[in-house]
């Protein structure tokens, strides 16, 4: 039997548009957990029922002290052949909802500042603070907070590492960053893992330490799991579900890694005589290797090396018209926004060879056809072309079979899995593809 989620189970999965299968719908939503949909207020209205029915002790002036929480039933990856007894390779735990910090140090369980934007920091400085929680053996657990405030879960430590204001989860932890490619990582990244149709299954999110082996299929992991946070070797990109994890980088990072090299060792735009016609050092290596990471491999028969050579010139400027760049913002010679770009993971990768790149495509999303498309009932190569970029994106599990031209209930469940997976809840992620919704799909 297929994993879905338990009220699916008395969900008929009508196609009915009307408005009064619409509100059962939506009421359905207060049933369940805030991080599949539900609604916030009902489950901190179940949330405090639960804890006082668990309470194990009433302090004198009625102070209330709740039991610790049961440890939840995560996913438990096979161990892989080798591995030491006292290694478990996966994280083998759930996580929790994002929270505001617990208190100050040393007293944990007061509720601290709600969560905030992005804070500057360097690398050494997050590297360094995960390793103060590695040193210190901090146990594991989703409804602990440790001494600084941030809970004892795998999100908890990344939020702690990145000095996020608040507790955020695998769900919420990507607002705060940028994609990033692998030939990219650089020690600070994340590589993570959100499982949208079941965020306690799988999910979780590791700290890139930097490369273990010069074939890059090893890198040294910085992670908070069963039974204490831990600095090991992990393989790219874990032991399990290695395939679904993505690489991102902390929007606040203010600098590259001290004495790194490749791509993206530093985030500074060299100047626009560092590139052209007779350049020759190492910034054109550099952009070489950051264009060949997001799609410019094709453009180079040899190198990417220290001398500006025509293959730079058209792997630039099809990088700028993928950014919806033409005329003179896309003449194929890096300014500070194309290099920024770059450094930093932002904007879309340079499409494949078949879709026109470097030939004057822009690498836009398909025209939005419009919501009267999705609904049930209709038909159009508009419902077939989203089925199938679902399917490419890794959200096609409801099919199946297909996908084709016909609106079904299929297709609607795939796009709630990827509208959940962009952090969305509630009406914006009711399974029916607005404008914002195809181009995230189609970027």
């Amino acid at each position: 039997m297929e994993g879905a989620p338990v009220f699916e189970e008395f969900d008929p999965e009508s196609d009915c548009d009307c408005p009064g299968c619409i509100h059962w719908r939506r009421a359905m939503t207060h049933a369940l957990p805030v991080r599949q949909g539900g609604h916030p207020a009902a489950h901190g209205a179940r949330r405090a029922l639960v804890i006082a029915a668990a309470a194990g002790t009433v302090l004198g002036g009625g102070q209330v002290l709740p039991a610790a929480a049961a440890p939840g039933a995560g996913h438990h990856p096979a161990r892989p052949p080798g591995t030491p007894a006292d290694e478990d390779p996966g994280p083998g735990s759930p996580q929790g909802d994002t929270s505001a910090l617990h208190g100050a140090p040393g007293r944990p369980g007061t509720p601290g500042p709600a969560a905030s934007a992005a804070r500057s920091t360097t690398r050494a400085e997050i590297i360094a603070r995960a390793k103060k929680w590695v040193a210190a053996k901090v146990p594991y657990s989703m409804g602990a907070y440790w001494s600084d405030g941030y809970r004892q879960d795998c999100s908890g430590f990344v939020s702690m590492a990145w000095n996020l204001g608040g507790n955020e989860w695998t769900g919420s932890l990507s607002s705060y960053a940028v994609r990033i490619t692998k030939v990219q990582l650089q020690p600070g990244d994340i590589l993570l893992f959100h499982n949208p149709a079941n965020p306690e299954k799988g999910s979780h999110v590791t700290i890139f330490g930097g490369w273990a082996n010069a074939a890059h299929t090893q890198y040294t992991a910085y992670e908070q799991a069963r039974p204490h946070a831990r600095k090991q070797t992990t393989p790219y990109a874990y032991w399990s579900n290695g395939n679904r994890y993505l690489a991102y980088r902390y929007k606040g990072v203010t600098e590259g890694t001290p004495g790194g090299s490749g791509p993206g060792t530093g985030t500074r735009y060299p100047g626009a005589g560092s590139f052209g016609p007779g350049a020759d050092n190492k910034y054109v290596t550099q952009l070489g290797k950051a264009l060949v990471g997001r799609g410019g491999a094709r453009f180079y028969k040899t190198g990417p090396g220290p001398r500006w050579s025509d293959a730079d010139r058209r792997a630039t400027q099809a990088f700028q018209r993928a950014q919806g760049w033409s005329g003179g913002d896309a003449d194929g010679l890096p300014g500070p926004t194309t290099w920024s770009y770059l450094m930093t993971g932002k904007g879309r990768d340079i499409p494949g060879a078949g879709s026109g790149a470097g030939g004057g495509a822009q690498g836009r999303a398909p025209a939005y056809p419009g919501r009267g498309v999705f609904r049930p009932g209709q038909s159009s190569p508009s419902v077939e072309k989203l089925g199938r970029q679902l399917v490419k994106k890794g959200f096609g599990r409801h099919y199946a079979q297909g996908p084709g031209p016909r609106w079904s209930e299929s297709d609607r469940r795939n796009v709630e899995a990827f509208q959940r997976a962009q952090g969305w809840r509630g009406a914006a992620a009711d399974g029916y593809p607005g404008p914002e919704t195809w181009r995230r799909l189609f970027a």
